[in-house]
């Protein structure tokens, strides 16, 4: 499938370097639109780094992120605003805002980058959260959520922008089976029924090869293998396995 496509997101010898450690090493990868790429790895072996040099969250020591045509590894603050405005992100904890309403959270980046009537939002919010089943809470309060609701809303949030790609981080944390599960169908209903280009951030296997098209794995900050779900559990190398299977024997120290 991702062959056929235009890329979305083009990352071209990526390095970073923070606190004196090399955290991204000669880091390639492409996304294509409309596809879902999940990175996976363990704690500590650069993939949320990775994701926020994606979004521009923050900037690398060497190398290009192209969004579209736009290499924003080399954008000013100005302009690399603008092109933050066609990303959405869905935070580990969804990190709502505790003294705002369902609602208010979900209108809250449309009411600052857009001039929209009252009626206009709260027609995009109502949609939004109609899309994340969580049509009717725009009145709550996000204690008064459990963690997949609050997770749901964070989606609406990011969903309210109308981005072309949304950016995950670990979206599935913290969640039981069953939350987690809807959360990946969820996922895969934003992929198939409106084209979203998705990068999900992940160490939960099961639900990296529930939602991906592709997967990257990366080890010490070097992307090891790329490829389809069925590739990535076919590949001959012993660092995958070991990740994809939880063992604890192999080359991954401390795995358990």
């Amino acid at each position: 499938m991702a062959g056929t496509l235009a890329p979305m997101i083009v990352v071209q010898d990526l390095n970073y370097k923070a606190g004196g450690k090399h955290i991204l090493k000669n880091v390639n990868l492409t996304v294509y639109v409309g596809e879902t790429l999940a990175i996976m790895g363990a704690s500590g072996s650069g993939k949320t780094s990775l994701l926020k040099i994606i979004g521009g969250l923050i900037r690398p020591t060497s190398g290009h992120v192209y969004i579209g045509e736009s290499d924003i590894s080399r954008l000013s603050e100005d302009r690399l605003n603008r092109v933050r405005l066609v990303m959405g992100f869905v935070f580990q904890y969804a990190a709502l805002f505790d003294s705002m309403t369902v609602a208010e959270n979900v209108a809250f980046g449309v009411r600052r980058h857009f001039n929209y009537s009252r009626q206009q939002i709260d027609r995009l919010v109502e949609e939004k959260l109609r899309i994340v089943g969580m049509e009717g809470t725009g009145h709550l309060l996000p204690e008064q959520l459990s963690g997949g609701m609050q997770k749901r809303v964070g989606l609406a949030r990011a969903l309210a922008m109308e981005p072309l790609i949304l950016l995950y981080d670990e979206p599935t944390s913290g969640l039981d089976p069953v939350t987690t599960t809807g959360i990946d169908e969820l996922t895969m209903h934003l992929r198939d029924a409106y084209g979203v280009t998705s990068v999900i951030v992940s160490h939960h296997i099961p639900s990296i090869f529930r939602v991906a098209d592709r997967i990257a794995m990366i080890y010490q900050g070097e992307i090891l293998a790329v490829g389809t779900p069925e590739e990535i559990q076919k590949s001959d190398n012993p660092v995958v396995q070991q990740f994809i299977r939880g063992s604890s024997q192999g080359p991954i120290p401390g795995v358990g």
